[in-house]
């Protein structure tokens, strides 16, 4: 009993390995998504995150690119929310702890609704993270530290390098960088949320110039990133796009000739969009 017990066992890990093995094949080294879920690619490296996860990751580093923060900086952040909350915007944690950062209003971060804002939650790191002599040249846990005053201060290494994966990807050091497939239609689906993003993006990103679809067609946007060659900008809007595609319904993002879909969860060629602009598809429910 014992002996072929083993037997299918053994019979059942090569199936799923050769699965496995089948779909990088397939895929490119790329497992596909069995669930709403989200991903990051950069120099050899992956990262996987649900799609809250991930849009809280593109905030992060949205306001660190506003400030003019170097790329250092965006990864101590990003590992620091990754330590602290795992990238979830929690509404309490250990004694006033809150936020993304768990930061105390007690200790003067700000008021509980301000640090319940990720946009206001970042800055203040940031700005907190500008004071301390030397961090770029600290280790990624050293320099969290000196911001968090953690009782466990090396916790925030072990997040380094994947806070260097998800930086990359959304600054645009990467192309198709950032995924997500998506099973589910949301409540904001068929252009209800549209305003909302507009003006988000606009807090992201800046000022770009949108140009959202006429009343009678299915709703979405143009958004304008310059012209030339494929830009920084150009993937940096994308890969937002794609990381707050679930928030907001999201199901098509066109830039320099590639589209993402939620339904296949990457990038492909075959893109109509230039390189001056990217596409925003929301289908009507």
């Amino acid at each position: 009993m014992f002996r072929r017990t083993a037997i299918a066992l053994l019979v059942l890990a090569v199936a799923v390995g050769g699965a496995v093995w089948g779909y990088q094949r397939f895929y490119g080294g790329r497992v596909p998504f069995l669930s709403d879920t989200c991903r990051a690619f950069a120099n050899g490296g992956a990262v996987r995150l649900d799609p809250d996860q991930m849009g809280h990751a593109a905030t992060i580093t949205a306001v660190g690119i506003r400030r003019q923060m170097p790329e250092r900086a965006v990864v101590v952040a990003l590992a620091t929310a990754l330590q602290e909350s795992k990238l979830r915007n929690l509404s309490g944690g250990d004694r006033d702890s809150i936020g993304l950062f768990q930061q105390r209003p007690s200790q003067g971060w700000g008021t509980p609704e301000q640090l319940n804002d990720p946009r206001y939650a970042a800055g203040e790191f940031y700005t907190h993270l500008l004071r301390i002599s030397g961090w770029q040249d600290m280790r990624v846990t050293d320099a969290a530290q000196a911001v968090q005053h953690s009782g466990h201060p090396e916790l925030y290494q072990q997040w380094a390098d994947d806070a260097d994966t998800l930086a990359k990807a959304f600054m645009g050091a990467s192309t198709g960088a950032v995924t997500c497939r998506l099973r589910q239609q949301t409540a904001r689906s068929g252009g209800e949320g549209v305003p909302q993003l507009v003006s988000e993006l606009s807090q992201d990103m800046g000022k770009l110039s949108v140009t959202q679809r006429p009343s009678g067609q299915s709703p979405g946007m143009t958004v304008a990133v310059g012209g030339g060659s494929s830009s920084t900008l150009g993937w940096r809007a994308a890969h937002w796009f794609v990381a707050k595609s679930h928030e907001y319904g999201i199901r098509s993002v066109s830039y320099d000739g590639t589209v993402w879909t939620a339904e296949s969860g990457k990038w492909s060629k075959g893109g109509k969009t230039p390189s001056s602009r990217v596409e925003v598809g929301i289908p009507k429910v």
